[in-house]
């Protein structure tokens, strides 16, 4: 097997001049899989006039930033930036590159992947660097790549040992944001824009887009309910505990497929995941898709009537009970507190 390189790649995703919050949370943890491996780490950043978000990346351990700019690069378009992609891996062949999965991440990912002929696995819940032996053979500083798999019944490690380049997708919220201690000079490669026919086979003409009302990420305190509520009368009871505690609504995909509460806010591995202070889940029974995406809050409490409910294993504090007779109990005593 090839010398590998040992850089890892951040593909820096922005709308109108801003980067998406993935990004740098990805660029934190690339930081760290760079280190563990003795590698650099470097940003990629495709855009008209980006140069700012290519400085603000340096906050973040990155050594060099990659920039393409040109104003036909303004907003994401699947040709022109996965040729660009594409031509830059493929010389530089690095070892790891990490796309946020978003809708533009899972656009141009499967596409770099493809071209580079590159491992990709998908929705990553956690990626580390370890040395294995597999089928025989010794493999230094691989990417392993966690996510839970055959329906969220188990946690698969995915590696790709035969490619020099693994690429991975990770949901925004599953990495944590945090700045480089160690100060980096700036570092900017301006990469220039070759123009290709194929960049125009399809034209913007309108783009609207509405931010979401629903920001269950900045929350301190989520109250969250499942399918194990029953109907949609009982979750009214998650509705009112998070209006007396002054916390954000939440739910679980069964909660959502149920109709019990819209998928914005869904919680999990594919919904959001959270960190807050507080994470009430109610009803929940604590599957492997749900607990990826609330596991790091400060305090879990869980009540469910099933005392073996695998939500108990990650709650610091648990009730076992019927939530109809616990709920009200937990805001009477609330409101007791407060007088």
């Amino acid at each position: 097997m090839n010398k590998l390189s040992n850089e890892v790649w951040v593909f820096i995703e922005q709308r109108n001049g801003k980067a998406a919050d993935v990004s740098f949370e990805l660029l934190s943890k690339g930081h760290k899989l760079a280190l563990n491996m003795g590698g650099v780490l470097k940003a990629v950043i495709i855009g008209d006039k980006v140069k700012e978000i290519a400085k603000e990346t340096f906050k973040y351990g990155v050594s060099e930033a990659l920039v393409v700019e040109h104003p036909g690069l303004l907003a994401y378009k699947t040709m022109p930036y996965s040729r660009i992609m594409n031509k830059l891996v493929n010389e530089a062949k690095p070892r790891i590159v990490l796309f946020g999965a978003t809708i533009i991440g899972r656009d141009l990912a499967p596409r770099v992947a493809s071209n580079t002929k590159s491992g990709l696995t998908a929705d990553c819940t956690e990626l580390k660097i370890e040395s294995i032996k597999y089928l025989g053979k010794e493999f230094k500083d691989l990417l392993m790549q966690i996510r839970p798999a055959f329906g969220g019944n188990i946690i698969a490690t995915i590696i790709t040992p035969d490619n020099p380049t693994q690429i991975a997708t990770v949901r925004e919220g599953v990495m944590e944001k945090h700045l480089s201690t160690a100060t980096k000079e700036i570092k900017i490669t301006e990469i220039p824009y070759i123009p290709d026919p194929t960049d125009e086979l399809v034209k913007i003409i309108e783009q609207h887009r509405e931010e979401s009302k629903i920001n269950l990420k900045a929350a301190s305190i989520i109250v969250s309910g499942g399918y194990g509520l029953g109907t949609r009368e009982n979750f009214k009871l998650i509705y009112d505990l998070a209006h007396t505690i002054g916390g954000e609504v939440a739910g679980s995909r069964a909660a959502v497929d149920a109709g019990f509460i819209p998928p914005e806010r869904q919680v999990g591995q594919t919904g959001v995941t959270v960190r807050p202070k507080l994470y009430i889940a109610i009803g929940i029974s604590g599957a492997i898709q749900h607990r990826a995406g609330m596991q790091e809050a400060n305090k879990i409490i869980a009540i469910n009537n099933d005392p073996d409910a695998p939500i108990f294993g990650v709650s610091h504090y648990g009730i076992v009970g019927d939530a109809a007779e616990v709920i009200p109990n937990f805001i009477e005593a609330y409101k007791q507190k407060l007088k």
